[in-house]
């Protein structure tokens, strides 16, 4: 294993906030690249004032959210709308390798820190844009996030049963997901093309784009005239594929019946008899039979414990787990915290905090989570200081002019 990350080396100026970009610019942090968040006192990150919250006063340095989705980065504090910004902006994107930022398009270009500005002062620098429909086009203008996203692709349309209205995902998936990954993906790819070209490249990532790769099945149904629908759990390629109630106040076991071997496993574990109806034990037979299928099961599940069904079919080879709630997902039952899901790490405003490990895991150089999330301008002498050389006169003088809040 070697103890160098795949990223250590590369600088990324991060004016990404709230989702999408803060978790992109997170992975890279977490494989060893140099992150330096830019936000300001006058507009600070808006996850920032989102709960939940740790105990205590501070307005700022208490959210969980925030915390999960910017650590082992450095926070600088920076005014963007004080014209002297601009020149601490392109000396940091002189010795930057990316810029990440997710305005709304002509944000950048206003303030004299587009793509144009930037490459005068590092010509191979790599540059994402993320927004919410692109930069160009009748709808570039508007501003939103996952929410609104899920409803603008249709995903939003595709969660749920047939008979209710939809739900959606139940949070923010775009944001947590698709986008931070495709930027993730871009950038990794531009730098790769990078060390073979010496060229550097301008992304435009634009959210609605990336997110609607979730929805392809239903482009591929609409495509050959048959309308998408939602459909609760069930998929085409499995029968039984849902969740069902347990015995107790809203509990849930999920179970998945990918093949007819599942499905004979699943009746022999279940000794239900009705499981035994002739037709049942192929895929399309189980799929024209779901609905009473799933009413059998439902019956059979809701008189068990959640984690004795999930055991007892597992143990026989079938798909199943309990729905956990966060506490349970936590607190170990789920088995996430043994595999290395979450870690914890001091803040110095919220103490002890959980963080959500590094996601991909890769063999040998695996990511890692070594500080917490930045207070608000943590770190904003450090970097003038360090990376951009300024003297300790100047860094008073910008702070004195309310350059740096």
């Amino acid at each position: 294993m070697s103890a160098a990350l795949p990223l250590e080396g590369v600088r990324v100026l991060d004016l990404t906030w709230v989702g999408a970009g803060p978790i992109g610019t997170k992975i890279m942090a977490e494989f060893g690249a140099e992150v330096i968040k830019v936000e300001s006192r006058t507009r600070p990150d808006p996850l920032r004032r989102t709960g939940p919250f740790a105990p205590g006063n501070d307005p700022l340095e208490r959210s969980g959210y925030f915390a999960d989705r910017n650590a082992g980065k450095q926070s600088i504090s920076l005014d963007l709308t004080d014209p002297r910004a601009r020149d601490v902006v392109l000396q940091l994107a002189a010795v930057s390798d990316v810029c990440a930022q997710s305005f709304r398009p002509g944000t950048m270009e206003k303030w004299g820190l587009g793509y144009e500005d930037l490459v005068t002062v590092r010509p191979d620098i790599i540059y994402l844009a993320m927004p919410m429909q692109g930069e160009t086009g009748p709808h570039s203008h508007f501003s939103g996030f996952g929410a609104t996203l899920v409803a603008l692709c249709g995903l939003h349309e595709l969660c749920g049963y047939p008979d209710r209205e939809p739900v959606g995902t139940g949070t923010n998936y775009p944001d947590h997901v698709p986008n931070p990954l495709h930027a993730v993906f871009a950038t990794l790819t531009a730098l790769s093309h990078r060390a073979r070209t010496g060229q550097g490249q301008r992304i435009e990532l634009s959210q609605l784009e990336s997110t609607i790769n979730i929805i392809g099945p239903g482009i591929e149904q609409a495509a050959r005239g048959r309308a998408p629908e939602r459909r609760g759990n069930r998929v085409d390629h499995a029968a039984p594929h849902g969740v069902f109630p347990a015995a107790g106040d809203d509990r849930w076991v999920a179970i998945a019946v990918l093949d007819d071997i599942h499905w004979r496993a699943l009746a022999a574990a279940t000794d239900i008899p009705a499981l035994m109806t002739p037709g049942w034990d192929g895929l399309e037979g189980r799929r024209a039979a779901e609905s009473e299928i799933e009413a059998v099961l439902s019956e059979w599940t809701s008189q068990r414990d959640a984690d004795e069904v999930a055991t007892l079919l597992t143990t026989a080879g079938v798909p199943a787990s309990v729905v956990r709630n966060a506490a349970e997902l936590l607190d170990g039952a789920s088995g996430l915290r043994a595999r290395g899901a979450f870690t914890m790490l001091h803040h110095p405003v919220m103490g002890d905090t959980v963080y959500t490990a590094p996601t991909p895991r890769l063999s040998r150089t695996p990511g890692q989570l070594t500080t917490p999330a930045p207070l608000l301008g943590q770190h904003t002498d450090a970097v003038l200081r360090d990376v951009l050389g300024m003297a300790a006169s100047e860094i008073d003088a910008l702070r004195t002019a309310g350059v740096l809040t």
